[in-house]
């Protein structure tokens, strides 16, 4: 199966957000290539929110190119096999953190913005970090830091906020 063809099957059984999961399924048919970042109409991404519930925080990074706290996250590449894999592998090079793992119950929430390179058609995951996981700073990042649940609404925008309180619904 192709990464185009897990995307359009994890859409159309994701039972949430039907007017904009009807925009991603209508992007995906009429630009074969709407999963890269080539696609200037928009394309899809992957992104995950690293949770910690044990300890009732979230990871956050401070995007280098955006300036602004968001869940880990980007573009889909040719190695990637599903979305889900998409997004962990960018949860994982984002955080520095080895062993996450995704939520079951494939993603959480959908969310279209635009971006400087184009419109992003994000497919939200939530990543849970393992006990004692420690971050480590990429490249793409001018910061990485925990925040506590009630801290987020200080630092990030509404996107990350309904990103959230989906994910902590789904715990």
């Amino acid at each position: 199966m192709s990464l185009h063809d897990d995307a359009v099957l994890v859409l159309k059984e994701y039972e949430d957000q039907q007017e904009l999961r009807h925009a991603y399924l209508e992007h995906l048919e009429t630009h074969p290539h709407g999963l890269w970042k080539a696609c200037r109409d928009g394309h899809i991404t992957a992104s995950a929110l690293v949770i910690d519930p044990q300890q009732g925080r979230v990871l956050l990074t401070l995007h280098k190119k955006i300036g602004m706290w968001l869940q880990m996250g980007g573009h889909c590449e040719p190695a990637d096999e599903t979305l889900a894999a998409a997004a962990l592998r960018e949860a994982t090079e984002e955080s520095g953190i080895a062993g996450l793992t995704l939520l079951p119950g494939g993603p959480v929430r959908l969310d279209r913005h635009h971006t400087p390179c184009a419109w992003h058609f994000d497919v939200q995951y939530a990543a849970l970090a393992p006990e004692g996981a420690v971050e480590a700073i990429s490249d793409e990042s001018l910061d990485l830091r925990w925040f506590a649940y009630d801290e987020v609404a200080d630092v990030a925008d509404e996107s990350v906020l309904r990103l959230l309180e989906a994910t902590r619904a789904r715990i």
